[in-house]
Protein backbone atom coordinates (compact mmCIF):
# COMPACT_ATOMS: atom_id res chain seq x y z
CA UNK A 1 0.00 0.00 0.00
CA UNK A 2 1.55 3.59 -0.90
CA UNK A 3 1.91 6.24 1.67
CA UNK A 4 -1.22 8.06 2.58
CA UNK A 5 -0.92 11.56 0.95
CA UNK A 6 0.73 14.29 2.48
CA UNK A 7 2.55 12.18 4.72
CA UNK A 8 6.45 11.60 4.57
CA UNK A 9 7.30 8.88 6.31
CA UNK A 10 8.23 6.38 4.01
CA UNK A 11 7.50 3.47 6.42
CA UNK A 12 5.68 5.39 8.84
CA UNK A 13 9.04 6.03 11.42
CA UNK A 14 11.48 8.71 11.93
CA UNK A 15 13.78 9.51 11.59
CA UNK A 16 13.47 11.70 8.20
CA UNK A 17 15.96 14.52 7.09
CA UNK A 18 14.74 17.18 4.54
CA UNK A 19 18.07 18.09 2.56
CA UNK A 20 18.57 18.64 -1.14
CA UNK A 21 14.91 18.84 -1.74
CA UNK A 22 14.23 15.09 -0.64
CA UNK A 23 13.13 13.75 2.37
CA UNK A 24 14.97 10.74 3.72
CA UNK A 25 13.81 8.31 5.73
CA UNK A 26 16.12 5.69 7.30
CA UNK A 27 19.27 6.36 9.61
CA UNK A 28 21.88 4.79 7.16
CA UNK A 29 20.20 6.20 3.99
CA UNK A 30 20.53 9.26 5.68
CA UNK A 31 24.13 9.00 6.92
CA UNK A 32 25.32 7.67 3.39
CA UNK A 33 23.61 10.37 1.56
CA UNK A 34 25.65 12.87 3.66
CA UNK A 35 28.68 11.09 3.78
CA UNK A 36 28.72 10.98 0.18
CA UNK A 37 27.52 14.50 -0.32
CA UNK A 38 30.65 16.30 1.92
CA UNK A 39 33.21 13.14 0.37
CA UNK A 40 33.03 11.11 3.89
CA UNK A 41 32.66 7.94 1.88
CA UNK A 42 36.21 6.93 0.83
CA UNK A 43 37.68 7.51 -2.68
CA UNK A 44 36.85 3.69 -4.50
CA UNK A 45 35.19 0.84 -3.58
CA UNK A 46 37.35 -0.65 -1.75
CA UNK A 47 37.69 2.12 1.26
CA UNK A 48 34.13 2.10 0.68
CA UNK A 49 33.90 -1.00 2.15
CA UNK A 50 35.93 -0.21 4.30
CA UNK A 51 34.21 2.70 5.93
CA UNK A 52 30.84 0.07 6.04
CA UNK A 53 32.28 -2.32 8.00
CA UNK A 54 33.32 -0.09 10.59
CA UNK A 55 30.43 2.21 11.08
CA UNK A 56 28.17 -0.57 11.11
CA UNK A 57 30.21 -2.05 13.67
CA UNK A 58 30.45 0.89 15.54
CA UNK A 59 27.03 2.22 15.52
CA UNK A 60 26.27 -1.77 17.19
CA UNK A 61 28.51 0.04 19.82
CA UNK A 62 26.75 3.15 19.71
CA UNK A 63 22.91 2.29 19.63
CA UNK A 64 23.70 0.72 23.24
CA UNK A 65 24.82 4.16 24.87
CA UNK A 66 21.63 5.41 22.63
CA UNK A 67 19.28 3.59 24.71
CA UNK A 68 20.99 3.25 27.81
CA UNK A 69 18.77 6.21 29.02
CA UNK A 70 16.03 4.61 28.69
CA UNK A 71 16.41 1.66 30.43
CA UNK A 72 15.01 1.10 34.18
CA UNK A 73 17.58 2.69 36.75
CA UNK A 74 18.17 -0.50 38.38
CA UNK A 75 19.67 -1.74 34.81
CA UNK A 76 21.37 1.25 33.79
CA UNK A 77 24.58 0.41 36.12
CA UNK A 78 24.64 -2.94 34.70
CA UNK A 79 24.70 -1.84 31.17
CA UNK A 80 27.45 0.40 31.94
CA UNK A 81 29.07 -2.37 32.61
CA UNK A 82 28.12 -4.28 29.19
CA UNK A 83 28.79 -1.49 27.37
CA UNK A 84 32.44 -1.34 28.79
CA UNK A 85 33.26 -4.89 28.53
CA UNK A 86 32.21 -4.78 24.47
CA UNK A 87 33.86 -1.72 23.94
CA UNK A 88 37.54 -3.15 25.52
CA UNK A 89 36.61 -6.38 24.18
CA UNK A 90 35.01 -6.28 20.76
CA UNK A 91 35.39 -2.70 19.43
CA UNK A 92 38.76 -0.85 20.66
CA UNK A 93 41.07 -3.82 19.76
CA UNK A 94 39.79 -3.59 16.44
CA UNK A 95 40.41 -0.06 16.01
CA UNK A 96 43.44 0.13 18.18
CA UNK A 97 44.98 -2.48 15.73
CA UNK A 98 43.97 -0.75 12.69
CA UNK A 99 45.33 2.84 14.13
CA UNK A 100 48.79 1.10 15.24
CA UNK A 101 48.95 -0.90 11.58
CA UNK A 102 48.33 1.43 9.03
CA UNK A 103 49.88 4.53 11.13
CA UNK A 104 47.82 6.89 9.07
CA UNK A 105 45.75 10.00 10.76
CA UNK A 106 42.25 8.59 10.34
CA UNK A 107 40.95 5.08 10.01
CA UNK A 108 40.44 4.56 6.14
CA UNK A 109 42.53 6.30 3.67
CA UNK A 110 44.14 9.48 4.18
CA UNK A 111 41.04 11.45 4.48
CA UNK A 112 38.40 12.29 7.43
CA UNK A 113 35.45 9.56 6.79
CA UNK A 114 32.26 8.91 7.96
CA UNK A 115 33.61 5.77 9.92
CA UNK A 116 36.06 8.72 11.72
CA UNK A 117 32.88 10.93 12.77
CA UNK A 118 31.28 7.65 13.73
CA UNK A 119 33.74 6.22 15.87
CA UNK A 120 34.85 9.92 18.00
CA UNK A 121 30.84 10.15 18.50
CA UNK A 122 30.68 6.63 20.33
CA UNK A 123 33.89 7.16 22.03
CA UNK A 124 33.25 10.57 23.56
CA UNK A 125 29.85 9.51 24.59
CA UNK A 126 31.22 6.74 26.48
CA UNK A 127 33.72 8.45 27.86
CA UNK A 128 30.73 10.65 29.96
CA UNK A 129 29.69 7.61 31.25
CA UNK A 130 33.54 5.95 31.68
CA UNK A 131 36.28 8.50 31.88
CA UNK A 132 39.24 6.62 31.19
CA UNK A 133 37.35 3.93 28.89
CA UNK A 134 40.74 4.59 26.54
CA UNK A 135 42.83 3.77 29.02
CA UNK A 136 44.69 0.15 27.47
CA UNK A 137 44.58 2.27 23.86
CA UNK A 138 47.05 4.65 23.38
CA UNK A 139 46.77 4.84 19.53
CA UNK A 140 42.80 5.41 20.29
CA UNK A 141 43.67 8.00 23.14
CA UNK A 142 45.78 9.80 20.14
CA UNK A 143 43.16 9.68 17.45
CA UNK A 144 40.56 11.01 19.98
CA UNK A 145 43.00 14.05 20.79
CA UNK A 146 43.43 14.05 16.80
CA UNK A 147 39.82 14.16 15.84
CA UNK A 148 38.26 16.45 18.62
CA UNK A 149 41.08 18.94 17.46
CA UNK A 150 40.14 19.28 13.55
CA UNK A 151 38.38 22.60 13.45
CA UNK A 152 34.65 22.18 12.18
CA UNK A 153 34.77 18.84 14.93
CA UNK A 154 36.57 21.26 17.54
CA UNK A 155 33.79 24.07 17.20
CA UNK A 156 30.87 21.10 17.05
CA UNK A 157 32.29 19.80 20.41
CA UNK A 158 32.06 23.34 21.91
CA UNK A 159 29.63 24.56 24.71
CA UNK A 160 26.94 26.70 23.17
CA UNK A 161 27.71 24.48 19.53
CA UNK A 162 24.52 22.75 17.86
CA UNK A 163 25.73 19.07 19.97
CA UNK A 164 23.06 17.94 21.98
CA UNK A 165 23.34 17.41 25.22
CA UNK A 166 23.19 14.17 26.36
CA UNK A 167 19.13 12.69 27.02
CA UNK A 168 18.27 14.31 30.37
CA UNK A 169 15.01 12.81 32.64
CA UNK A 170 12.96 15.37 31.13
CA UNK A 171 14.00 14.14 27.62
CA UNK A 172 13.37 10.26 28.78
CA UNK A 173 9.96 11.22 29.81
CA UNK A 174 8.62 13.13 26.77
CA UNK A 175 9.90 10.12 24.54
CA UNK A 176 8.22 7.87 26.79
CA UNK A 177 5.02 9.88 26.63
CA UNK A 178 5.39 10.02 23.05
CA UNK A 179 5.70 6.56 22.08
CA UNK A 180 4.34 4.29 25.03
CA UNK A 181 1.32 7.03 26.53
Amino acid sequence: MPPVTGNHLLFQQVPMVEIDGMKLVQTRSILHYIADRHHLFGKDLKERTLIDMYVEGTLDLLELIIMHPFLKPDDQQKEVVNMAQKAIIRYFPVFEKVLREHGQRFLVGNQLSLADIILLQTILALEEKIPNILSSFPHLQEYTVKMSNIPTIKKFLEPGSKKKPPPDEIYVRTVYNIFMP
